[in-house]
């Protein structure tokens, strides 16, 4: 079996394997959910230092264990839930700049600083928004929401690009991306979003599937951009090696991490507006 076939079949069998326990996990919710956005998100932080820090030392392990907490908050008041992420981003704020203030080394300790700051939220931000969604009275059609118009739009914009692409997206960064697949996408949210409103959700408006349809199109392909971004920029090929075959899980839910605040900032703060 040569290398790209092996590959393929460790990307299949790591789908089958772990597929379902996500599944399982997301519709048991609470605490069970809450798991499994904190590993993730943990995994995320770690992820990034490792890119951009070249090993973890234990100001990392702060943000690590701060971002793999943060989608805990939800358990207790998903509405809230800013308000107190608020605050701890703020204590990790004065911790990154007075731990690198003290052990430096000073040349580089703003950039660290900025660096142990950025992987937390890259981790923590999308992951608390899809824990809290899950948490609330039916969020379980809102976190699916969120994997449609990520999904629908990865699906589509794939099969657009394949057959149509002519002209390229943003060739620095992601030299195969083409608009005509970025707009074959946002086509791939939009019908996910009225299919799953018509087989499953009926509490999606018209106004749901359309808005955040369009803006799932576009917030999931500048998450793509910006992994792939970080990855040029630091050399590297894949951001992890937790998932065989598959890369690191940024690799996977970069595009997740950027819309599931969309559909929270959406649900929380538009939705009874333009209802």
């Amino acid at each position: 079996m040569n290398e790209k076939n092996k590959n393929l079949v460790l990307r299949i069998v790591s789908a089958v394997v772990l597929l379902p326990v996500v599944l399982f996990l997301l519709w048991k919710g609470g605490i069970w959910s809450a798991v499994l956005f904190g590993v993730a998100a943990a995994a995320c932080a770690s992820e990034y230092y490792t890119i951009t820090l070249k090993q973890l030392y234990p100001a990392t392990w702060v943000g690590i264990v701060l971002a793999g907490l943060l989608p805990f908050l939800p358990l207790r008041s998903p509405e809230h839930v800013g308000e107190v992420g608020f605050w701890v981003t703020a204590g990790l704020f004065f911790f990154a700049w007075t731990y690198h203030l003290i052990r430096g080394p000073l040349p580089e300790a703003p950039l660290r600083a900025a660096h142990l700051i950025t992987g937390y939220l890259y981790g923590a931000v999308g992951l608390t928004a899809l824990s809290a969604l899950r948490m609330r009275e039916g969020g379980n059609a809102w976190v699916i929401c969120a994997l449609v118009i990520t999904w629908a739009n990865d699906t589509a914009a794939y099969f657009a690009g394949r057959f149509l692409g002519r002209h390229k997206l943003y060739v620095e960064v992601s030299p195969n991306k083409t608009w005509e697949g970025f707009f074959g996408g946002m086509v791939g949210s939009v019908g996910g979003m009225f299919i799953a409103r018509a087989g499953f959700f009926p509490e999606f408006t018209g106004v749901d599937c359309l808005v955040l349809g369009v803006l799932g199109g576009i917030a999931g392909p500048i998450g793509d951009l910006c992994e792939s971004m970080l990855k040029r920029a630091y050399g590297v090929k894949d951001s992890g090696k937790l998932i065989p075959g598959h890369g690191g899980i940024l690799d996977r839910i970069d595009a997740l991490l950027f819309n599931a605040p969309l559909v929270f900032i959406y649900l929380q703060f538009v939705r009874g507006w333009l209802s």
